[in-house]
């Protein structure tokens, strides 16, 4: 079968449209996923350029996103059968044997969710890694809760497209950082109560002055650097920031996050797969198959910028690392 694949680490050139062989199962509670579409992520883009997380032998598969059709299925798969449309987030770590930037994939069950009925294959495998995260750091890491206030950074980036909906879902207030009007008018469109233009403005006393001075019950973090540090002062006494980057104390430390009692909570999605933690995996297809609910109530989109067809993933890596990307990006391998 057809592939990108990379043979060492580096710029987006070293991803090569190469002949891989086609997995087959190999337990039975697996499936045989015949790929549509693979969503392009950020954390793509630097695990290509600093080497796998998962330390197996080139070619290495990345892409952590997918969706398509069932082709087989394990003897203990009942969930799923062949002809099934599916969407799911695992694989393109390193290990041996997976990755979505390919043509078939094989996949245990529990990660596996039904693919939203309205969402086109592409659409559907640029949802999950953002979905999984934008949850898992509002609603578990952060707590948030009906009738509290949320600071989201970057609304109309991947994360933040999606994280500004749960968060409405949540019944929760919020106000979102963007860089220009045509990304604040998406942001407003998803659910956003106010719009902050950082380049203009500062983002922590805007919302300081939205809050009437109390600052908001909890920042989510989706671009790190300065921005981490930043957001402390915007967050109220004993509220919470999280961030999915790991800050970097060359730019700043802690003591507005002590001084306010803050609590400070980091979120990395991949964690069950690295640590191979299945009760976590299945809460991964939980996630999946609520907001596939949602998606179908017409409660969530999910904002697609552009696709490529699968030999093009070094133009969309190149996008993706030019920094100003709305929404998300999907390869398709047909």
């Amino acid at each position: 079968m057809k592939a990108i694949a990379m043979m060492q680490p580096g710029t987006p050139e070293v991803l090569e449209l190469m002949d891989v062989p086609q997995p087959t199962l190999t337990q039975d509670n697996q499936l045989l996923i015949r790929l549509r579409a693979a969503g392009v992520n950020p954390v793509d883009t630097k695990i290509r350029k600093r080497g796998p997380l998962i330390d197996d032998p080139a070619p290495t598969i990345l892409g952590c996103d997918g969706a398509g059709v069932v082709e087989e299925v394990g003897d203990r798969v009942t969930a799923f059968k062949p002809g099934d449309e599916v969407y799911y987030c695992f694989g393109g770590l390193g290990k041996t044997g997976t990755g979505n930037y390919t043509q078939y994939a094989v996949v245990e069950d529990h990660y596996v969710a039904p693919k939203p009925q309205n969402l086109s294959f592409a659409e559907a495998a640029a949802a999950p890694l953002v979905l999984i995260t934008a949850w898992e750091a509002l609603y578990d890491r952060g707590r948030l809760s009906e009738g509290q206030t949320a600071l989201i950074h970057a609304g109309a980036g991947g994360v933040g497209h999606v994280a500004i909906q749960l968060a409405k879902l949540r019944g929760a207030q919020v106000i979102t950082t963007v860089g220009n009007p045509d990304k604040a008018r998406l942001a407003r469109q998803l659910g956003a109560d106010e719009t902050i233009l950082y380049k203009q403005v500062n983002f922590a006393e805007t919302a300081l002055k939205w809050t009437d001075g109390q600052g908001v019950d909890l920042a989510f973090d989706t671009v790190g650097g300065q921005t981490f540090f930043d957001s402390f002062a915007a967050v109220r006494i004993y509220g919470d920031i999280v961030t999915l980057l790991e800050p970097d104390y060359s730019l700043g430390n802690l003591k507005v996050a002590r001084k306010r009692n803050q609590r400070i909570s980091l979120e990395l999605m991949l964690t069950p797969m690295l640590a191979g933690l299945q009760d976590a995996q299945k809460y991964h297809g939980d996630i999946l198959r609520q907001c596939s609910t949602w998606f179908e109530q017409g409660k969530l989109t999910l904002h697609l910028s552009q696709t490529y067809p699968l030999a093009e993933a070094v133009a969309a890596h190149t996008a993706i690392e030019q920094g100003s990307m709305t929404g998300k990006v999907a390869l398709l391998p047909e």
